[in-house]
């Protein structure tokens, strides 16, 4: 098979271009890395004060600049070039990393400095995520895209499999800082996947015109197309309310199930479920609407029944349709965004979808770690799942 064929079938269709081969093998790795950074941060963090809230609160300032900035990034992706963009924030990332990494291993860090850079891993991921996501509608035709953007849902959520169990490994004999150190350099990899693609096999970007109203542009075309609007309704309802996990499972797994360790592998679980729903996802010629709200289901369900595990071995077993539902709904949200999208507003729809998803982080965060250790530590992960219900019979009676 060669680098320019276009192939009809197949899970893997996209990996038939070079460019995206390299681009998603560099992904993996620095997304290993990421893994690393947000597992250790939250052991750091419980480690500082044992509230689920301050993990909210973490998890707020780092996604806060997506909801303030993201559809804004978006409109600059579609304008400059994105290669270029990548580069200079991948190298910032690694900066982050490594100053959270010193200052650890220094002991100098507390809460606040842990949030300063939380916020500023947030401002540079704002501008790298659309970026990031436009960059693979160069790497592949236009008709391999709905696959591309689902095998790029599951490096990002498979490789939580292998972070996430890296660090539940490591933090013992190594501790936090080393971690964070480790991210740093994992960067390295995202940069030559950048700078080694073959600019002769790209596929040119659409870029938008100077001036316009680029932002109320793409709010007019989601509002004016059902299912977008459907998807973003989902998207929001479901991504600030059960999407929460990693704020509740520090204390979960050590208050409700007695093994404070356990919260590594927990994600680690979660990110199987979560690399077989983007693979199922990725099958898929299109991707349909009722697709994404059968996932939103099954995220759901897993969310009421984790809650109320007795033990961690259920928990274990339940953490995969927890990663399937959320990992299916991710991918089938970008895949239809990416059907529904004209050439020039990939960009800013592919950042409205990480609005929607990650920039509901701040509210819906702080929220969950309060009632963990207010009100209900179960029903903090519970009542995601209903939210998830709820969101369901809102789409249900809309398309009746």
């Amino acid at each position: 098979m060669t680098d320019t064929a276009i192939v009809s079938g197949g899970m893997f269709r996209s990996l038939s271009f070079f460019n995206a081969r390299l681009y998603f093998a560099g992904l993996l790795f620095s997304n290993i890395g990421s893994w690393l950074q947000l597992t250790a941060t939250s052991y750091l963090v419980y480690r500082l004060t044992g509230r689920a809230a301050d993990l909210g609160y973490t998890v707020a300032f780092q996604f806060l600049p997506m909801l303030l900035l993201g559809t804004w990034a978006g409109s600059f992706a579609d304008r400059f070039d994105r290669r270029t963009i990548m580069t200079v924030t991948q190298l910032l990332l690694a900066a982050q990393a490594i100053t959270l990494g010193v200052l650890d291993l220094t002991n100098n860090v507390s809460l606040p400095v842990v949030w300063g850079l939380a916020l500023f891993l947030g401002v540079v991921g704002t501008m790298d995520n659309p970026a990031r996501r436009g960059l693979i509608t160069e790497l592949v035709p236009t008709a391999q895209l709905s696959n591309a953007m689902s095998l790029n849902t599951t490096v990002m959520t498979g490789s939580r499999v292998f972070g996430a169990a890296l660090a539940a490994v490591l933090v013992g004999p190594l501790g936090t800082g080393w971690l964070f150190i480790l991210n740093g350099l994992s960067y390295a990899a995202m940069i030559y996947g950048i700078v080694g693609l073959r600019s002769s096999e790209m596929v040119p970007a659409v870029k938008r015109p100077a001036g316009g109203t680029p932002v109320r542009d793409v709010f007019r075309y989601v509002q004016s197309n059902r299912r977008l609007s459907s998807m973003f309704f989902a998207y929001v309802v479901v991504s600030t309310f059960a999407f929460n996990y990693s704020v509740v499972f520090p204390k979960l797994a050590d208050v409700k199930w007695g093994s404070p360790d356990a919260f590594g592998w927990l994600l680690a679980v979660t990110g199987i479920g979560s690399v077989v729903g983007a693979l199922a996802t990725a099958r898929l010629q299109t991707v349909p609407l009722r697709w994404l709200m059968f996932n939103v289901g099954v995220l759901g369900a897993a969310n009421v029944s984790i809650a109320f595990a007795p033990n961690l071995l259920v928990a274990f077993v339940l953490c995969l349709p927890l990663g399937f539902g959320g990992a299916a709904m991710i991918a089938s949200g970008n895949a239809i965004s990416q059907q529904e999208s004209p050439p020039d507003m990939r960009g800013r729809l592919l950042a409205l979808t990480a609005v929607a998803f990650l920039g509901s982080t701040p509210i819906g965060g702080p929220i969950t770690g309060l009632i963990a250790d207010y009100v209900s530590l179960e029903w903090s992960m519970a009542y995601g799942g209903v939210s998830c219900f709820l969101c369901l019979a809102v789409l249900a009676w809309r398309w009746r």
